[in-house]
C-alpha cells in the first residue's frame, strides 16, 4: 500500500520510526475517520505517536492526561464561578431580571474551555491525545463514548457542540485495567510492542544523529538483553535514548570499551532499587560481550 509507506516516511521525517503495522493503523485511521486506541506497556512510544502525527499534519496537539478521579469538568469545561458571582451581584444590584441574569452568566463569556472542548471547537487540524485512558474511572470512559462516536459533546446549558473539524483522536492505554467493549468498538486498535533491535537502532540514529550506526546497533542489542532480565520495570525507548546519549556523553564508542562506565550509566535504564541490585557489574560485562 503506497499510502501506508507514505505515512511511514512522513513519520520518519518527523523523527518517529514506525513499523509496518502501526503505519497501516494510522492510514486506516485517516481513511475511516476513526479514533485509534494504542495499547502496550509503558515506555514503548505510544504517546510519541500523537506528537509525531501532529507534526506530520501540521496540527495542534491537545493532550488530556487521564488519572483516577478525572471528571467531565477537568476534561471538557468548567464555569468561571468567580466571574459568575461578580456578574450576579452586579446585575442584581442593578435590578436585573432573574431569568435574564441566569441566562447571561451561563453563556459563552463565562465558559472555561478544557482539552476535549478545545479539540472539538478548534477549526483547524487537531490531534487529540487521550493519554493513559485506563487510569480514568469507568464512568469517565463511558462519558467519552459520545465524543469518540459522533465527535460531539453535550453541555447542558449550551446544548450539543459538534466538531468544527474532525480531530484525529489517539487514545493510549498501558493495560492497567480492562477497557470496556463499548470504547473498543468505537476505535481502531493497535498493540504497540517494544521495538525489535533493528527498529530501535533506527530510532537511535534518527533521534541521536551523532551516534555511529554500529554503536546504535550494540545499544539496541544490549537493551534487548537487559529487558530479558528479571526486572520490576522494563526500560522503554526513552530510557534507551537516555542511555545512548549518556554513552556518547562520556565518549564511549564501543559497548565493551568500559564495563565499569557502562554499569555507572545504568541509572538511565533501571528505575528501581531492586533492578539496580539485580544487574551488577558482572551481569553488565556479560551482556556487553554478548551483544558486541
Amino acid at each position: 500500500m503506497a499510502e501506508r509507506d507514505t505515512i511511514a516516511q512522513r513519520l520518519a521525517a518527523a523523527a518517529y520510526v514506525a513499523d509496518r503495522d502501526l503505519a497501516t493503523a494510522l492510514w486506516l485511521m485517516d481513511l475511516l475517520g476513526r479514533p485509534l486506541l494504542l495499547e502496550g506497556a509503558a515506555g514503548v512510544g505510544k504517546t510519541a505517536v500523537a506528537g509525531a502525527l501532529a507534526r506530520v499534519h501540521d496540527a495542534r496537539l491537545i493532550r488530556l492526561q487521564c488519572y483516577e478521579g478525572l471528571d467531565q469538568n477537568a476534561a471538557l469545561y468548567e464555569w468561571n464561578y468567580q466571574r459568575q458571582i461578580l456578574a450576579l451581584k452586579a446585575r442584581e444590584a442593578a435590578g436585573g431580571d432573574p431569568d435574564a441574569i441566569e441566562t447571561a452568566i451561563f453563556s459563552e463569556a463565562y465558559l472555561l474551555e478544557r482539552p476535549l472542548l478545545a479539540a472539538i471547537r478548534d477549526p483547524g487540524p487537531v490531534v487529540l491525545l487521550i493519554d493513559e485512558v485506563d487510569r480514568a474511572d469507568e464512568e469517565f470512559e463511558a462519558f467519552l463514548l459520545e465524543l469518540l462516536a459522533e465527535f460531539q459533546v453535550t453541555i447542558p446549558e449550551l446544548g450539543t457542540i459538534t466538531a468544527r473539524a474532525v480531530p484525529r483522536v489517539v487514545l493510549t492505554s498501558n493495560g492497567t485495567r480492562e477497557l470496556s467493549d463499548a470504547l473498543r468498538r468505537r476505535c481502531l486498535y493497535h498493540y504497540v510492542d517494544f521495538p525489535d533491535i533493528d527498529r530501535e537502532a533506527a530510532i537511535l540514529k534518527t533521534r541521536l544523529p551523532g551516534i555511529d550506526a554500529a554503536l546504535a546497533l550494540q545499544v539496541a542489542r544490549f537493551v534487548a538483553e537487559i529487558r530479558k532480565e528479571d526486572l520490576r520495570k522494563v526500560p522503554g525507548v526513552a530510557e534507551t535514548l537516555d542511555f545512548a546519549a549518556a554513552l556518547l556523553g562520556v565518549g564511549i564508542t564501543e559497548i565493551r570499551q568500559d564495563a565499569g562506565a557502562l554499569h555507572d550509566l545504568l541509572s538511565t535504564l533501571l528505575k528501581t532499587r531492586e533492578d539496580h541490585a539485580g544487574i551488577d557489574a558482572a551481569v553488565v560485562d556479560r551482556l556487553a560481550h554478548k551483544v558486541a
